[in-house]
């Protein structure tokens, strides 16, 4: 290990490498989730409709899939210097790029390179911890790669509406600047040149490389175009599925068949590394998911402006940033395994706690239950990292950080498009089910509306003069219809959230002990 010392001392290089690499992982998960309350203002800028705007998210996305996957054998090519300086130059450039957009064509293919070049960020983030920081300071490490994920996922929407209310949604991307820079020296100084192998591109998995790129991508477009396009129906959507099905099958056959694959997906075949795989490919969906629900949920039953929204986030990451930090004690004190248990039993409770919402249930409620969920996330982003490269071979570790990165964000992609639909569906059924008591052929409801009426006219009231304020009284009690039936579809969700988290839960009791 380059940065490790004689002794298990790390040198400053060492963690000056270590802390760059959390910079870049901060910076490049941030900006998944920093349009999510800004995308209406954008998409009055640049002129762009509904559907177009959320490409705005969708290109950044597709891109970094991809991109993750990749690291490892781009590392093995150009080396990891090269790779995170071309990352984060590209980055950067993109960034800016994004901030002077004169129109929704360019921002769209701004975001995609964006997403590509700061997609190596992550995955290379925890190469960096696994192979510049002894075992004995791993569980450190994890924390700091914990505070650049969990961080950023609340940083995102908090900085993103304030930039938006307080400046201008440009603003949001020109913040990436500095740290980009930053990371530019720091990578420069601390990483050691090493020599390419471009020889190594003529042994490239290509195959594994092309079908990985198209199956990804379809999968993500399906899942972020479905809910809109009402799922299969659409005939794009079915060709997308069909693409994503096929290729990521040929992608898997390929991988198993090859001897130098482009991921090494035999490394699921390892007991720790497979079963924390799918936890966190599950703990991935419910989190995003969790984040993509809560701006929505203040906006749609609260009526929360950006910047309200944004500060709402505020306490999720503080106290992610602390008990990231505190987590590593805790796992000394106990186990690997009794954290991860009690960091999804925390996070079920974090969910469960929302499942009675009501009208007056705002930032009162819902703060709470993000400050306790932030609580068993820190938990488990620190303490499954861990678990999961116990025992890595070091020549694995690029391939192994990939793959977990990449079933995090896929299972990302597949619980924000779920949630979505599902509370759309949700809502459907409660105002069906609310709507069969609260109809106009029932003589009750036609006194008290005439009653109403009477009240609201300040006088007795006939005929036409009934018909005229009832009809008002009927569209205000339909509004309030669909916002009861919205607060049960957001029960729901939370409350499927919460037996997920409980189902992994019960899962850890399978991971190795030490």
């Amino acid at each position: 290990m380059r940065g490790v010392q004689s002794g298990g001392h790390v040198s400053l290089r060492g963690w000056v490498a270590v802390l760059g690499g959390v910079v870049g992982c901060f910076m490049a998960g941030m900006n998944v989730h920093v349009t999510n309350a800004s995308l209406p203002d954008v998409r009055g800028s640049l002129g762009a409709s509904f559907e177009e705007g959320s490409w705005i998210t969708t290109a950044y996305l597709v891109a970094e899939i991809i991109v993750i996957p990749m690291t490892g054998w781009l590392v093995s090519v150009f080396s990891m210097r090269r790779v995170l300086m071309v990352g984060t130059g590209g980055f950067v450039v993109f960034s800016i790029l994004c901030s002077t957009a004169p129109d929704i064509t360019t921002m769209i293919a701004a975001r995609a390179l964006q997403g590509a070049f700061g997609g190596v960020l992550i995955p290379l983030s925890l190469q960096i911890i696994v192979t510049e920081l002894p075992a004995s300071k791993h569980p450190f490490g994890m924390a700091l790669f914990a505070v650049s994920n969990n961080v950023a996922q609340a940083a995102g929407p908090s900085l993103g509406g304030w930039l938006t209310q307080a400046y201008s949604w440009r603003w949001i991307f020109y913040l990436q600047v500095p740290p980009g820079l930053l990371l530019l020296a720091a990578i420069g100084w601390a990483m050691p040149r090493e020599e390419t192998r471009i020889e190594r591109l003529r042994e490239g998995d290509w195959a594994g490389i092309a079908t990985m790129a198209l199956g990804l991508s379809a999968l993500q477009i399906m899942l972020e175009g479905g809910g809109r396009k009402d799922w299969f129906s659409s005939s794009f959507i079915v060709e997308a599925g069909v693409a994503a099905v096929v290729s990521l099958i040929a992608f898997v056959v390929i991988e198993l068949r090859r001897e130098k694959p482009l991921i090494n997906l035999r490394l699921l075949g390892q007991a720790n590394f497979g079963l924390a795989s799918l936890m966190q490919f599950v703990f991935g969906a419910i989190v995003f998911g969790v984040v993509f629900l809560v701006p929505n949920y203040f906006a749609e039953t609260q009526g929360y402006n950006a910047q309200a929204i944004g500060m709402t986030m505020i306490p999720y990451g503080l106290i992610q940033f602390v008990m990231s930090f505190a987590t590593p004690r805790l796992m000394r004190w106990t186990s690997v395994r009794a954290i991860i248990i009690a960091g999804f039993v925390i996070m079920a409770a974090g969910c469960l706690m929302n499942i009675h919402l009501d009208g007056d249930a705002a930032a009162n409620v819902i703060v709470p239950s993000l400050v306790v969920r932030g609580v068993g996330q820190s938990f488990i982003v620190v303490a499954l990292g861990v678990m999961a490269m116990q025992g890595m071979a070091r020549a694995e570790t690029g391939s192994a950080s990939g793959l977990f990165s990449t079933v995090r964000n896929v299972g990302g992609a597949i619980g924000i498009a779920l949630a979505s639909q599902f509370v759309v569906e949700r809502e459907k059924l409660h105002a069906a089910r609310i709507g069969e008591a609260v109809t106009p052929f029932s003589q009750a409801l036609r006194n008290r509306m005439e009653a109403a009426a009477s009240v609201i006219a300040g006088h007795p009231v006939k005929g036409h003069g009934v018909e005229s304020v009832s009809r008002q009284i009927f569209a205000l009690i339909d509004r309030n219809l669909h916002r009861e039936a919205l607060l049960l579809a957001y029960s729901d969700a939370f409350l499927v959230a919460g037996i997920c988290m409980l189902l992994c839960a019960g899962g850890s009791m399978l991971l190795g002990r030490k």
